[in-house]
């Protein structure tokens, strides 16, 4: 059976990690927070896609200044390995010279990706860069990384749900979980 046939992507999990409420509580503090920091300036947020796309709908819900939005897609995984290599798939569409740049992440696990797009945009003289990040993987860490804004810490599992994929599937699932190994094993 392939992932796009699976009737109840629920049954799928084994583990909650983090439940919506506790997201949703995260999501709030850290847009409070965002808000607080750029009063009174101007600020583009910059979600990487396509896993950031649920946790941007939910921060720019909260966040309570004027902001803009603009977009990159990347991509460096393959199955639940990263391949190393960072591929632009869609660039900004506007320079970030000369403006407020928060970079938003669904998950830091290498920081290859992260630190890839950083400089990329860092490149084009913002006014100033930072980055937030719903998840962080230190554990797996290669390239030293600084979030500003961070949502919750993980151990060194695979997992999907709000926004977090295997394999394109599970994006929707409305928590951060773990799925069971026999999911993986029939993708492997």
């Amino acid at each position: 059976m392939q992932l796009k046939d699976r009737f109840n992507i629920h049954d799928d999990v084994a583990e909650i990690i983090f439940d919506e409420n506790q997201i949703q509580l995260k999501v709030k503090e850290l847009a409070s927070q965002i808000s607080q920091d750029y009063k009174g300036m101007p600020l583009t947020l910059v979600p990487i896609l396509k896993g950031a796309t649920v946790f941007l709908g939910d921060l720019l819900k909260s966040i309570t200044i004027p902001i803009s939005v603009d977009f990159m897609m990347v991509s460096s995984y393959k199955n639940t390995e990263t391949n190393g290599f960072v591929c632009v798939e869609m660039d900004l569409r506007e320079t970030a010279e000369n403006r407020n740049i928060l970079i938003v992440e669904d998950i830091i696990d290498t920081g290859i990706t992260i630190n890839y797009v950083y400089e990329r945009i860092k490149s084009q003289n913002p006014k100033s860069i930072k980055i937030c990040s719903l998840l962080d993987k230190p554990s797996r860490r290669k390239k030293n990384i600084n979030i500003d804004y961070l949502g919750f810490k993980i151990p060194d599992k695979f997992v999907v749900g709000y926004g977090v994929d295997f394999n394109e599937v599970y994006r929707n699932l409305p928590y951060i979980s773990v799925l069971k190994p026999e999911i993986y094993e029939e993708i492997q």
